[in-house]
C-alpha cells in the first residue's frame, strides 16, 4: 500500500469544504482586518472531522509531508497537520520508548520541525491543542537548561503565536507536578498587551493552582496583583469560591 501524500490529504479536506460553517468559524477566529487571526482561511470543517483525518493517516504519514499541509492557508489543514506531529510524538514518548535511541531521535526531529513552523499555528486553537503535548512534554523530558533557552526564546519573540506557545505548554508541566515553568513565564508575559495572552496567563495560573497549590497562586497573586491585567485576574481565580474571587477582584 502506498503511503498517503499531503496533497491527497488537502484534496480530500478540500472536498468536505461547507460554507456556512467556513462564516462562522471566519468571524470565531477573528480573521477579519486588524484582527489576531487576520488573512486566516477556514475550509469549514469542525474539529473532529480534522481530528479523525489525523487519526488515519498519522501513522503512514511521512514527517516531511507534515510541511506541506503546515504552508496550506488552510486553518484546518495546518491543524491536520499539527495533530499529526502530535501523534507521532506521543507514540514516541510511550513509557516503553522513553529512554529508545530511535524513539528520542524521532522526538527531536518531531520538536524541531515544530519550532521551524511555530508561525503557521497562527490562531489560539492551533497553539493551543499542540503546544501542551509536543512542547509541553518535550521540557519534561529535556535537559533543565535547554528547555529554558528554548521556552525563553519562543517568550521574547515578537510572534504572538510564540509566546502563546511558552505559556500553555506550562499546562503539562504543572499536570505532572512542577509549578516551576507556569510561574516563571506568567510573571514574564505579566505586562503582554494582547488579550490572547491575558486569558492564557489567566489559565495557566489557575491549572496550577487547581493541580499543584492553590496557595502558589495565592502567593503570586499577593505579589503581582497590582500589575496584573483584569483578564488574567479573572481568569486565574476561576476556580475559587465566590467570597474569595470577589475579595481579589476588590483589590
Amino acid at each position: 500500500m502506498m503511503k498517503p501524500k499531503a496533497k491527497d490529504i488537502i484534496r480530500y479536506m478540500e472536498s468536505l469544504h461547507d460554507e456556512e460553517q467556513r462564516r462562522v468559524l471566519m468571524g470565531f477566529f477573528k480573521t477579519g482586518a486588524g484582527e489576531y487571526g487576520e488573512g486566516d482561511e477556514f475550509l469549514g470543517l469542525k474539529v473532529p472531522q480534522t481530528r479523525d483525518i489525523a487519526r488515519q493517516v498519522w501513522h503512514e504519514l511521512p514527517l516531511s509531508e507534515v510541511p506541506k499541509l503546515l504552508m496550506s492557508p488552510w486553518h484546518e489543514v495546518r491543524l491536520c497537520g499539527l495533530l499529526v506531529m502530535v501523534a507521532k510524538f506521543e507514540r514516541a514518548t510511550a513509557k516503553r520508548l522513553l529512554h529508545d535511541a530511535e524513539a528520542i531521535r524521532q522526538r527531536e526531529e518531531i520538536l524541531t520541525l515544530y519550532l521551524q513552523y511555530a508561525e503557521r499555528a497562527s490562531n489560539w486553537d492551533l497553539v493551543d491543542l499542540t503546544a501542551p503535548k509536543i512542547l509541553g512534554k518535550w521540557v519534561l523530558l529535556t535537559d533543565g537548561d535547554r528547555a529554558r533557552m528554548t521556552l525563553d526564546a519562543l517568550a521574547d519573540s515578537n510572534s504572538l503565536w510564540r509566546q502563546r506557545m511558552s505559556i500553555v505548554c506550562t499546562w503539562t508541566t504543572s499536570q505532572a507536578g512542577d509549578p516551576t515553568w507556569c510561574l516563571r513565564y506568567a510573571e514574564r508575559h505579566l505586562h503582554h498587551p494582547h488579550d490572547l495572552m491575558h486569558k492564557a496567563v489567566g489559565w495557566m495560573l489557575r491549572e496550577m493552582g487547581k493541580r499543584i497549590s492553590m496557595e502558589l497562586l495565592r502567593d503570586f497573586l499577593r505579589q503581582h496583583i497590582h500589575e496584573m491585567h483584569r483578564t488574567t485576574l479573572r481568569y486565574a481565580i476561576e476556580k475559587m469560591d465566590a467570597d474569595e474571587r470577589h475579595y481579589w477582584m476588590a483589590l
